[in-house]
C-alpha cells in the first residue's frame, strides 16, 4: 500500500500545533518512520539526533512504539528511550492505519528530579556523559495530567479534519507516479539520487531505471532540471520577477548554469524566452 501524504498542509498543521501548545506534534508512516515534517526539536533530542549513535536509538524507539500499539483508539502514551514523555495515535482510512500521529517531548508533573535521575541512568553512552544534557533536559516543558488530557482530546478530533482534508490517502500508485509526484512537490529542493532514494524508500538502481523510462532514455539529473525549467518557463511567462530570483526560486542558486540548463532544455535563453512569449 502506498500512502500519499500532502507534506505542505501537514508541515503548516504541525507548525501551527507547536506555536499554540508549545509541545512537538510530528507524522510517523505505518512503519514508524519519520516523514520528516518537522525540524523544531527540542535541544535535548536535536543533540541526541545530532549524534549518529543517538539517532538510530530514536528511530528504533519510533518503529518500537508503532509496533506496541496496543490501545483500542486514541493516543498510547510512552516515555522513550530517554525516559521523555511521549504519545501516538494511529490515523485511519476506513478500516487500516496509514500513518500514526506523534506528540511529544515533553515531562509529567511527577518531581523533575526523579525524571532526570531516571533519563541519566539512561545515557551512559554519550560520549561527553550523561550531565553534559542536564541543562537541556531542564528546558523540556513539564506538563500536568489534565493539559496533556485536553491536548490530546483535541488532536483526536483534529485527526477527522486530517482525513477530511485529505492529507494522508492510500493509493496504489506506481512508482514512476510516484516519482513524478515527488518531483512536482520537491523541485525547488537540494536534491540528488541518495536523498530522492532515501525520502522515496526505493534503492538507487531501481530508481535510475525509473528515471530513464520516464524520461525515455535520460537520467534523474535531466529529469530534476526539466521540472525545474517548466517552473521557471512559467515564472518567467507571469511574474516580472528577475531572471536570478527565477533561478533561485526553483532550486538554482547560480545564475549561469541556471542559464545554460534553461538553453540545453529550450533551445533559448531565460531572456530570450520571456521576450518571446510575453510578445
Amino acid at each position: 500500500m502506498n500512502i500519499l501524504f500532502d507534506e505542505k498542509q501537514l508541515r503548516r498543521l504541525i507548525a501551527n500545533l507547536k506555536i499554540l501548545t508549545g509541545l512537538p506534534a510530528n507524522i510517523l508512516d505505518p512503519e514508524g518512520r519519520d516523514i520528516n515534517l518537522f525540524r523544531g526539536h527540542p535541544p535535548f533530542c536535536r543533540a541526541i539526533n545530532d549524534l549518529p549513535e543517538g539517532h538510530e536509538r530514536c528511530v528504533n524507539c519510533d518503529m518500537w512504539k508503532i509496533r506496541s500499539y496496543t490501545a483500542e483508539k486514541g493516543f498510547q502514551f510512552y516515555r522513550c528511550h530517554l525516559g521523555i514523555c511521549e504519545a501516538v495515535m494511529p490515523l485511519y482510512d476506513s478500516k487500516n492505519p496509514l500513518a500514526y500521529l506523534a506528540v511529544g517531548c515533553y515531562l509529567d508533573d511527577s518531581p523533575i528530579q526523579e525524571q532526570w535521575e531516571r533519563t541519566r541512568s539512561l545515557l551512559n553512552w554519550w560520549p561527553d556523559g550523561p550531565d553534559a544534557l542536564k541543562d537541556d533536559f531542564f528546558r523540556f516543558r513539564q506538563c500536568s495530567s489534565e493539559e496533556i488530557q485536553a491536548y490530546t482530546e483535541t488532536l483526536e478530533a483534529l485527526s477527522a479534519y486530517i482525513r477530511l482534508k485529505g492529507m494522508i490517502l492510500s493509493t496504489e500508485q506506481t512508482d514512476t507516479q510516484r516519482l513524478e509526484r515527488y518531483l512536482d512537490e520537491h523541485y525547488m529542493e537540494k536534491l540528488s539520487l541518495a536523498s530522492i532514494s532515501k525520502e522515496m524508500h526505493i534503492g538507487r538502481t531501481k530508481l535510475c531505471a525509473i528515471a530513464k523510462e520516464l524520461s525515455e532514455g535520460e537520467t534523474l539529473s535531466w529529469l530534476i532540471a526539466r521540472r525545474r525549467i517548466e517552473a521557471a518557463k512559467r515564472l518567467l511567462l507571469q511574474s516580472n520577477m528577475p531572471i536570478s530570483a527565477v533561478a533561485e526560486e526553483v532550486g538554482i542558486s547560480d545564475y549561469n548554469y541556471f542559464s545554460k540548463v534553461f538553453r540545453s532544455i529550450t533551445g533559448t535563453t531565460p531572456s530570450a524566452y520571456r521576450k518571446k512569449v510575453r510578445g
